[in-house]
């Protein structure tokens, strides 16, 4: 009998202590998780415009809903609400929702207002948003410089990760010479370019010279930049890359 309980005893000890290593594993592992998520800063607030500013065009930006919100009106020149603050390398994520096809819209990367060379013009990389029949959202295109540097042609599966009049989840890491894209999970663009290594992001919304027009919206919340313990998502081998570090004849 005696031999029984210390059998009991110690299969009851045993127990108690695997209980205590699996929670405390299991703590271990949350905390770790929070720390990762702690490791991104929100940079709208959700209430105001504070730490961002309008600088080209005449757009109304807004606060409505925990989002913001970017109206067109009529004007020649594309609007753009920019973070006070510039970045070097970061992970940015934000979603987005666009009304209208007739829209258009983009997120400045890195970017750059009023130099020498361009006097009261934004220019830098953008991540494209196109709810037209084209689809090249993800895409990246060089405003008011180069042009089209990763046009969804390099990517076509791509096109369809986009849905207009929801709102869509943005990745967007800027690491190095290294800008890749996702669009809700789905890998979109990759670029490595050896210019802009540092410079402020910005929410475009695109000018519009119809007075039908004018009044639609693209919607913008939930935006998050990680400058720190950056870790690159995996990203597949058999999506082209657009290098333009690679000397050309």
């Amino acid at each position: 009998m005696l031999n029984d309980k210390l059998k009991f005893s110690k299969k009851r000890f045993c127990a108690v202590i695997t209980l205590a290593c699996s929670l405390t594993v299991a703590c271990t592992e949350n905390r770790t998780s929070e720390n990762t998520k702690n490791d991104s800063v929100l940079i709208f607030d959700g209430n105001s415009l504070k730490g961002w500013k309008q600088i080209v065009g005449t757009a109304t930006y807004s606060v409505e809903d925990s989002a913001i919100v970017g109206t067109t009106v009529v004007d020649k020149a594309n609007s753009f609400l920019v973070t006070e603050k510039e970045y070097d390398d970061f992970i940015l994520e934000l979603e987005a929702k666009i009304d209208d096809v007739s829209s258009n819209s983009g997120i400045q990367l890195r970017s750059h207002f009023n130099s020498p060379e361009k006097p009261g013009l934004v220019y830098g990389r953008q991540v494209e948003i196109d709810p037209s029949a084209r689809s090249w959202t993800g895409g990246i295109y060089d405003e008011e410089r180069r042009g089209w540097l990763y046009p969804l042609d390099k990517n076509p599966p791509a096109k369809n990760a986009f849905k207009v009049g929801q709102y869509n989840h943005f990745r967007i890491e800027c690491i190095g010479r290294e800008t890749r894209t996702w669009i809700n999970g789905h890998p979109v663009a990759y670029v490595i370019d050896s210019i802009d290594r540092s410079g402020f992001i910005g929410l475009q919304v695109h000018a519009v010279d119809k007075p039908e027009e004018a009044g639609h919206k693209v919607f913008f919340r939930n935006i998050s930049i990680r400058t720190e313990n950056l870790q690159p998502a995996p990203f597949p081998a058999d999506i082209p890359v657009a290098d333009l570090t690679q000397s050309k004849p």
